[in-house]
């Protein structure tokens, strides 16, 4: 029995470009332990692990003809020395430094013709640390359940979990003609899926925009959101092969005291904080920014309620909501930009429009995965009509997380690019911390570092209306 691609996790495959690769991508940060934290390490603890996501250690075939959607088979030749690569900065290296390694791992595609993984260990930082860069292609994430290999890594605790290490031995790879026969034995139960697989491979993106464009007539939400195009701007702009990587860092706390003082939720503060932030950033560009000007942002979040929020060290669903939501970056008070945000936010959910921004999502190129995964679906037809960029917010778990015995101490989402849009926005909170990472074209975006410094000052214009 054959494991074939969903209709969805093929769509990634046949959309994928060179201007935007479909993987997502985290940078978790360490501190060095006294016993050290190396590539012959990290090696070891994925060799023992890998067995918890077995999807790692398969490839994808395609079907002769374009019969059927391409299937999973194992890679028999698999080598883990390719998936964990090393990389080193010249000491003492710094963030910069490791932000440009960052762009240009995110830059490359992943090779189809093995597993759709890489890991990076990066050495020779600054102030005793170690950095971990992964990058995971959007087909390999396939459900809620899903696990990504960052997180196979993970302990609570200094003292590594037991996990067995169970001898894999991989299926015989099916010949092409093993494949054509599955896919005719399914074309007798399912004729109509062959002609609608081979038209799809053969249009690629474009059919999948076609289908997304039958979807939208029955989702009313969804057709008025369509029906008003997003905002034009510096934001959507043809894109090219190559990226820059920022990151902001805050805490946690400060979005919680916002909260607490004008209502709503931490993602309201969120939202509100990166429209400051663009606003300030569309002034630095001497672009016009009048009362009435927004941004239209895809905000997809985990429902998921993490240690610390509910109090009793549980961890709930997984779940994804999805909102289409005008920032309104031309709203110079802080805290009425907060209160729209809010006030937008609320009107989604109390209205049902976020039913039909889920179905967009869903259909359209998003789908609910793991971790930032969750958002990072983008479909490339569509895109640049209905939004202007993607934010996603994943809350992570309130305490510390380690790797063989290394205390991560900053986690970072590299959420891709969709075509025609310069940058996307990765927001993690961890431990405390709320973690910004920005993914940006190179050319498009040569002051993405200001964008990703405007979020302390924007966060700090709201805290300023805080009354003592």
């Amino acid at each position: 029995m054959t494991d074939r691609l969903s209709a969805l996790d093929a769509s990634f495959l046949y959309l994928e470009e060179a201007t935007t690769p479909m993987h997502v991508g985290a940078v978790l940060l360490f501190r060095r332990p006294r016993s050290g934290f190396d590539y012959d390490r990290l090696v070891a603890l994925i060799e023992e692990r890998i067995g918890l996501v077995p999807r790692y250690r398969q490839k994808v075939r395609t079907i002769p003809g374009w019969l059927a959607r391409p299937v999973w088979v194992d890679d028999a030749e698999f080598d883990i020395t390719y998936h964990v690569r090393r990389s080193a900065l010249p000491k003492p290296g710094s963030d910069n430094q490791l932000h440009e390694l960052v762009a240009r791992l995110m830059s490359r595609p992943l090779d189809h013709t093995r597993p759709l993984w890489e890991m990076n260990l990066v050495e020779g930082l600054a102030r005793n640390r170690v950095a971990v860069v992964t990058k995971t292609h959007q087909a390999m994430i396939d459900g809620i359940s899903a696990i990504d290999i960052g997180q196979v890594i993970l302990d609570v605790s200094s003292t590594p979990r037991d996990t067995r290490e169970e001898l894999w031995m991989p299926r015989p790879e099916p010949s092409g003609l093993e494949l054509v026969w599955d896919a005719v034995s399914e074309a007798v139960a399912r004729p109509r899926e062959v002609v609608d697989n081979a038209r799809t491979a053969a249009l690629g993106g474009l059919a999948t925009v076609r289908n997304v464009a039958g979807v939208l007539e029955g989702v009313a939400s969804a057709v008025r959101t369509a029906a008003r195009p997003s905002p034009g701007g510096p934001l959507n702009v043809p894109i090219s092969t190559q990226r820059r990587f920022a990151i902001a860092r805050t805490r946690l706390e400060d979005y919680r005291i916002v909260r607490r003082t004008f209502g709503g939720d931490v993602n309201d503060v969120v939202l509100a904080v990166v429209a400051g932030a663009l606003r300030n950033w569309l002034l630095s560009r001497g672009e016009a920014v009048n009362v009435s000007t927004t941004i239209r942002a895809m905000a997809p979040q985990s429902v998921r309620v993490h240690p610390g929020e509910q109090g009793d060290g549980s961890l709930l669903d997984n779940r994804v909501a999805s909102y289409l939501v005008d920032l309104p970056v031309g709203e110079s008070n802080p805290t009425l930009r907060l209160h729209h945000v809010a006030h937008a936010m609320r009107a989604h959910k109390e209205s049902g429009q976020s039913v039909g921004a889920d179905a967009l999502v869903q259909l359209g190129g998003f789908a609910p995965p793991t971790m930032h995964s969750l958002g990072a679906r983008v479909a490339s037809g569509f895109s640049q009509r209905i939004f202007n960029l993607v934010i996603t917010n994943v809350p992570g778990p309130q305490f510390p997380l380690y790797s063989a015995g290394a205390k991560m101490l900053e986690m970072y989402p590299v959420v891709p690019l969709a075509m025609n849009q310069a940058v996307s926005v990765g927001i993690t909170s961890y431990d405390g911390g709320l973690y910004y990472g920005f993914n940006a074209d190179r050319d498009a975006m040569a002051d993405l570092d200001v964008l990703a410094s405007l979020i302390e000052e924007s966060l700090a214009e709201l805290l300023a209306t805080v009354p003592a």
